[in-house]
């Protein structure tokens, strides 16, 4: 590609951004920090004790001496005796830290049993910092909290923490970035547990599961998204931006490049802070970049609905500052979406990228050029679940247009079958079901079934008291059959042998006569089983009034 075609490309881009915005809540839920500047020092004690002489404006200062002192040089132990001489040091073993800036809770063994070191030291409830310089964090958690800062004994770590810690003295906001929808979640119904991805992808360890409810404590959320990004049914939404927002942008900034510059953009998410930092102006002008909180926060429906809209090809820029646990769904993410891709005959369209490679993006973006050009879909984003489905559809439509199955384990998509031999209509599985794929007949015994709806979140095959119900987790590419309410089983209803009304299903009350029919308290009115309430309650008051005494016997 020619340099006066590359400044083209990217006088695109440049007009392309700079007209188009991610639409934001103007007035975001926050939550407040507040602090005085008590901070405890954990670590060794001669580190523990340098760090605490460089923080003399703080409001007070606690060592916890938890190892060995780094060095018994002369010149060092001098300068240990003569450093922070009015802070205390305590020496009791560590039981665990939980909180957030402002609010930290330090438990130690102390005479023995266990206390609240801040109470014992400083004759408060909490600690409002934390500067970890133990060789391994206490906190053992991907993304630490607010106001806790580990260095280990690296330097510059330290000079920053040192130079950070005398800020936090005051009152702070950050935004409430996700929202749930309890009335979506698959996670507990009727005391029965179902889904469980939230919890399985939080790095900051923020999400819980409180009197069986999901939850997100907002002063430990980071704003990382993979709660958002692993939730089927759209229960917990990103709130900065939006899924719906972010969707809108990715869709207006596609078309208008593709307007502007003829040719089919390539999207490449990347972090706020890290990778921000490493995009230049040297970066292709046909590759335009997206900044997230973290980059999980667009998920595989915002990748395969950039795809559908027009874009060649999404690259993920990850980078060392990615939680582990966030590169690892990422990972199992792209390879579910690339296999989808495969089965439809598209190319592999999506990408992780790492730092490394953003100096030489020019093979990998050279490839996606011969790629088949996808003429862009019209479709609007709705929800989560249905804005992936439009854009698989769209893309199968510009590829292969199959319209088989894709197996796949472990994924939030497939069917629900039921042994109709068995089941007796209960509607339990439909009573529990959390996103409508399942429904009743209405004034009909029926059970019906929407693949498209359904999460595999395992409710209804646990609440069914026949164990009849199995899932099938799948892709399926045929549109219409996975829209269409399917009828898993009818039947007749059962008509009450007195008075004719239909009052239970046919085999309901056949599965009565087989558990109940012999016993001997109904032996000898088997016929009632056959009845509804109403006639049964009258059969049993005539049969009283034509024998008195027969309820005495």
């Amino acid at each position: 590609m020619t340099n006066q075609t590359q400044l083209a490309l990217k006088q695109a881009r440049q007009n392309v951004l700079a007209q188009t915005q991610i639409l934001q809540n103007l007035i975001p839920p926050t939550v407040s920090y507040t602090t005085e500047g008590t901070v405890l020092i954990i670590g060794p004690e001669d580190l523990a004790r340098l760090a605490a002489d460089k923080l003399s404006t703080m409001a007070s200062r606690v060592i916890l001496a938890n190892e060995a002192i780094t060095s018994q040089d002369e010149t060092h132990l001098e300068q240990v005796m003569a450093a922070a001489t009015d802070v205390e040091s305590y020496y009791n073993k560590l039981i665990g830290i939980k909180g957030f800036l402002g609010q930290f809770q330090v438990s130690v063994e102390h005479q023995n049993g266990a206390a609240e070191l801040s109470v014992v030291a400083i004759r408060k409830p909490h600690f409002d910092l934390i500067l970890d310089l133990s060789s391994t964090p206490c906190l053992n958690l991907e993304m630490l909290p607010p106001g806790y800062f580990y260095v280990g004994q690296d330097e510059a770590k330290l000079a920053d923490a040192l130079e950070q810690l005398p800020e936090l003295v005051g009152q702070f906001d950050k935004p409430r970035y996700v929202k749930i929808n309890a009335d979506l979640c698959a996670h507990d119904r009727n005391g029965i547990n179902g889904c469980n991805r939230c919890l399985n992808f939080c790095p900051a360890d923020a999400i819980s599961s409180v009197a069986k409810k999901i939850e997100v404590d907002p002063y430990l959320c980071h704003g990382a998204g993979s709660c958002a990004s692993a939730c089927p049914t759209g229960a917990i939404g990103y709130d900065l931006p939006t899924p719906q927002a972010l969707h809108s942008y990715l869709n207006k900034i596609i078309n208008r490049y593709r307007e502007q510059a003829q040719t089919a953009p390539v999207i490449l998410f990347h972090d706020n802070a890290v990778g921000a930092s490493l995009i230049g102006d040297d970066l292709a002008g046909d590759v335009l970049p997206v900044a997230l909180e973290e980059i999980t926060v667009a998920s595989i429906d915002h990748w395969l609905a950039a795809l559908a809209w027009g874009a060649r090809q999404v690259l993920i820029l990850n980078t060392e500052a990615t939680a582990p646990t966030l590169t690892q769904m990422l990972k199992g993410e792209l390879a579910l979406a690339n296999s989808m891709l495969d089965e439809i005959g598209q190319p592999q369209r999506l990408s992780l990228i790492d730092p490394s490679m953003l100096a030489n993006l020019e093979p990998l973006l050279d490839i996606s050029l011969d790629w088949p050009v996808i003429v862009p879909g019209a479709f609007a984003s709705t929800t989560k679940r249905n804005t992936l489905f439009d854009a698989i559809d769209h893309l199968n439509s510009q590829a292969g247009e199959i319209n088989s199955s894709l197996s796949i384990n472990n994924v939030p998509y497939g069917k629900v079958s039921v042994n109709v031999e068995k089941c007796t209509l209960c509607m339990s599985c439909v009573a529990i079901c959390p996103t409508m794929a399942l429904q009743d007949g209405g004034d009909k015994p029926a059970l019906h079934f929407i693949e498209q709806n359904c999460v595999q979140c395992g409710l209804c095959e646990a609440a069914c008291p026949e164990k009849v119900i199995s899932l099938t987790p799948q892709i399926n590419f045929d549109k219409a059959a996975r829209q269409q309410l399917q009828t898993l089983k009818e039947e007749a209803p059962f008509e009450c042998i007195r008075c004719g009304s239909p009052f239970a299903t046919q085999s309901m009350v056949h599965r009565m006569l087989d558990m109940v029919g012999a016993h001997s308290a109904f032996s000898a009115n088997i016929e009632r089983l056959k009845m509804c309430g109403d006639c049964r309650v009258k059969d049993m008051f005539e049969d009283i009034l034509q024998d008195p005494e027969k309820q005495l016997r």
